[in-house]
């Protein structure tokens, strides 16, 4: 893989992170305005003096931000003028105003149609740079797809399976595309979400359109060449093969289709019993949280979707601060001479790594699908009027039969997939913040009533 690719991703990683720290831990010595619920607007005529963050199932700027934005949420949608930095995650971000200095967001469909004045980063399913659209400085994206049809005054970084450059760019320009095959298209839409907006069907592969243009050199990583349309590239146009890191060996023989088929049932009937058998676990040890759990994502689906997405990055941040804090400490504790510790150190920030790892892992792969199982019975016993949509078991059982069911589709299985563990791990996230929200009123309410019980009325 080409180095430019390996340097997009940690920017783009570096930009998550601090996307996260920002809006996880607030500047309290600094001065900002925080709003949050299921819909927040900030009208045309109201400007924001100071920095805005925002969380909410529903954003809209038609004002003025003076400051820096952060927002993240369900659909956020940018009109107004945004003076400093955006930074936006959720399920949908839509930028038609102006951004006056760097934007970094995240999201399924991202679409761009308005101004950045400095550089774009993205990551994402899709981008949208619409034919409108002006970028003062670089671009960088990964994701499924990208659509450049605007103006980028400097260069681009691009990674995806499906990459369209229609517009203008002004500097040089680096895409892997490499491992997709050309010509397919992925259908538009996304079925568990009915209010994101539908993004554009790209073919796979690299395109470029007859009146694009590319003012420095063009480097791209593909399965083949591509059609470049005269005078489109100013400079020189570097291609690279794409190369599978799996080689299959000359001698191996072709499974038959048979064979195929006995793979993936066997596959199918493996994931189902392990499915069962972690929803039994649940079932018995939590009913009542996964319950809770499933209710959330089934009153609240758009902030679980766009709190799931956070709750990714959070994890990400939080790995990336155990590694860098261990690292330090170990540093510090060699420098002072106290080199008894630094093993103990290292040991203790690998095991908390690891625990934190194989937690989330767990909760990943399989607390979220029995979640969302659950949820699923239960809508079809109801929607039958059954009894057994109360019953703690035969939600569950159905619910992971056709989970599993639908999880073999291609393509539909992919969706339903990613779907499940961003609903999941956001409604989790919604409850653990309820939880705590309860736990830090309780000694205010013991106090109050304690209060109340001294100060006895004389007789």
């Amino acid at each position: 893989m080409n180095s430019f690719i390996l340097r997009s991703r940690k920017l783009v990683a570096a930009a998550g992170l601090i996307l996260l720290l920002a809006m996880l831990v607030v500047p309290t010595a600094w001065a900002y305005e925080g709003r949050g619920g299921d819909v927040v607007i900030i009208r045309a005529d109201e400007v924001i003096d100071d920095d805005l963050y925002v969380g909410a199932s529903q954003f809209t700027l038609d004002g003025t931000v003076k400051g820096d934005l952060f927002v993240a949420g369900g659909t956020i949608d940018i009109n107004g003028t945004v003076e400093g930095d955006l930074v936006a995650a959720g399920q949908s971000v839509t930028v038609n105003g102006e951004i006056q200095d760097d934007a970094r967001i995240a999201g399924y469909a991202l679409v761009v149609g308005g101004q950045v004045a400095d550089d774009l980063i993205t990551a994402g399913f899709s981008l949208d740079g619409k034919s409108r659209s002006q970028v003062g400085g670089d671009l960088l994206s990964v994701g499924y797809q990208a659509l450049l049809a605007g103006d980028v005054a400097g260069g681009a970084d691009v990674a995806g399976g499906a990459v369209q450059i229609a517009g203008n760019i002004g500097g040089d320009v680096n895409v892997d595309v490499g491992g997709s095959e050309p010509g397919t298209r992925m259908p538009p839409g996304f079925p568990f979400a009915p209010n994101v907006p539908p993004v554009p069907s790209l073919a796979t592969g690299l395109t470029i359109d007859e009146g694009a243009s590319i003012g420095g050199d063009l480097s791209y990583e593909a399965n083949a060449k591509v059609a470049i349309p005269a005078g489109v590239v100013a400079g020189e146009v570097d291609f690279t093969q794409y190369i599978s890191e799996v080689q299959p060996q000359a001698e191996e023989r072709i499974p038959s289709p048979a064979r195929l088929v006995g793979k993936w049932a066997v596959r199918q009937v493996r994931r189902l019993i392990t499915l069962l058998l972690v929803g039994a676990a649940m079932m018995w040890l939590v009913p009542d949280w996964t319950s809770k759990v499933s209710g959330i994502v089934e009153h609240k689906p758009l902030p679980s979707l766009g709190w799931g997405l956070v709750a990714i990055f959070a994890f990400g941040a939080l790995m990336f601060v155990l590694v860098v804090g261990t690292a330090l400490l170990a540093v510090v504790f060699g420098l002072v001479t106290l080199g008894e510790l630094v093993g103990r150190v290292i040991a203790l920030g690998g095991i908390a790594t690891g625990v934190l790892g194989f937690g989330f892992s767990v909760v990943w792969a399989y607390v979220t699908k029995i979640v969302i199982s659950l949820l699923l019975g239960q809508l079809i016993f109801r929607l039958f009027k059954s009894d057994a949509a109360g019953h703690r078991w035969w939600p569950m059982l159905l619910g992971v039969v056709i989970f599993v069911i639908i999880a073999a589709v291609p393509v539909l299985g992919w969706l339903a997939r990613l779907a499940t563990v961003l609903l999941g791990l956001g409604a989790i996230w919604l409850w653990a913040s309820d939880w705590i929200a309860a736990r830090r009123a309780e000694p205010a309410a013991v106090e109050v009533e304690t209060e109340t019980t001294e100060v006895a009325p004389a007789e």
